[in-house]
């Protein structure tokens, strides 16, 4: 876990998976921490950058200032910007849950040429209603987080959960009951005054390419499955999906199921932006995810007007069509690119081995990729890009 001060605040977080892979942004709901993302995060990192943070008093997040005034939507988007700014991202996926669904609705509304995609499970445009929440902020300030989260955690959970494992319910109270009681007491009034309705759509129109998906439980009584049906209404008559027999929580009621849909979600965003043509922008932004921001620089400032139009072609082929499509994670396509440059010996071998170092390659599976090379392609090719690889740093590591 890291921290990074936002406004004077300690914000904590975790920045999961190599630099070279697209970023996806794990929100989290009221009450709870970044750990309700824990068995997902397994599944995504093969092919993402994972980045989960903490709301304010939440978790090793700092309280929310006593004289910072009203926390807002905007004030936690701001948050989560600032967490992906500090990760070198200009753009993202952006996966949301309850509370963290209305951070996502805030970035469609405000930031949406920021997000590749954006997944909104368990929420809606209005959750609740305003006297709800009021009451529940007053009964946080006067009893306390420990004694109302027996009427809380529950409702995370489908019955059939909680039946079969208790201790689900009594380590969430336990969690629940740490939280700072004041910012809690301020999300509540928060959510009180939240109302998306007739804010997405446009932002939607005006950004085609953004991709949105919705999620609920059948079981889930906080935002049920017609709350959910009029956020897809909001957003244009995006896909939903109502899962059976859950609740509010699906990260954690089924992290697998719900690791399924967010890798297809996501790769979704993609396929479709491929389908009309990977835009030369989308092709940039991986190429400097892939091989770093100052070789693209440099690579761009000596374009002359003799190979300008190839580079822009490359950017749009390679590094759209190619490294930006999920069939093949970047990982593999590092293997695929390293084991036939060094067969033909071509020059770029030197910078895709740095970038596979980027990557995460390990160095057991840049020598099987060489060994290849040496077995399909010549002993002497792979002897030259052994001998390079070494010279760049590779063979230090483990045997």
């Amino acid at each position: 876990m890291a921290f990074l001060e936002i406004n004077g605040r300690s914000v904590a977080y975790r920045l999961l998976g190599p630099e070279a892979l697209p970023l996806v942004v794990l929100a989290h709901p009221l009450g709870m921490t970044q750990a309700v993302w824990d068995d997902v995060i397994p599944s995504l990192l093969p092919r993402y950058r994972v980045l989960t943070w903490d709301l304010p008093g939440h978790g090793a997040s700092e309280a929310w200032q006593q004289d910072g005034g009203e926390i807002t939507p905007a004030a936690l988007a701001h948050e989560a910007l600032a967490l992906v700014d500090n990760a070198g991202v200009s753009r993202f996926h952006f996966a949301g849950t309850s509370i963290g669904g209305v951070v996502g609705q805030h970035l469609i509304a405000e930031h949406a040429e920021r997000l590749y995609s954006a997944i909104l499970t368990n929420t809606g445009a209005v959750i609740g209603n305003g006297e709800m929440w009021t009451t529940r902020a007053g009964r946080v300030r006067s009893e306390g987080l420990t004694a109302i989260s027996g009427d809380i955690v529950p409702r995370w959970f489908s019955a059939e959960r909680l039946a079969a494992e208790p201790a689900l319910e009594t380590g969430w109270r336990t969690q629940m009951a740490r939280t700072d009681a004041e910012s809690y007491a301020r999300l509540c009034e928060m959510l009180a005054v939240t109302d998306f309705r007739g804010q997405l759509k446009g932002a939607l129109d005006n950004h085609p390419g953004l991709s949105v998906h919705l999620l609920g439980g059948s079981e889930d009584m906080a935002t049920p499955p017609d709350t959910l049906e009029t956020l897809a209404r909001e957003c244009g008559g995006a896909p939903l999906e109502i899962l059976e027999g859950f609740a509010h929580v699906p990260s954690v009621e089924d992290p697998q199921a719900m690791a399924k849909r967010l890798l297809l979600w996501m790769a979704a965003a993609r396929s479709d932006a491929g389908e009309r043509g990977v835009a030369y922008a989308d092709g940039l932004e991986t190429r400097k995810q892939v091989l770093g921001e100052e070789h693209v620089a440099r690579a761009s400032a000596a374009a002359a007007s003799l190979d300008a139009p190839f580079q822009k072609m490359i950017t749009r082929l390679a590094w759209g069509e190619l490294w930006s499509n999920d069939d093949l994670t970047r990982r593999e396509r590092s293997m695929i690119t390293t084991g036939i440059l060094a067969a033909l010996g071509r020059e770029e071998l030197e910078l895709h081995l740095k970038t596979a170092k980027r990557i995460g390659l390990s160095e057991a599976e840049l020598r099987q990729v060489l060994m290849h090379v040496a077995i399909y392609g010549g002993v002497p090719a792979a002897n030259h890009a052994f001998s390079l690889a070494k010279k760049l740093g590779w063979g230090d590591g483990e045997a």
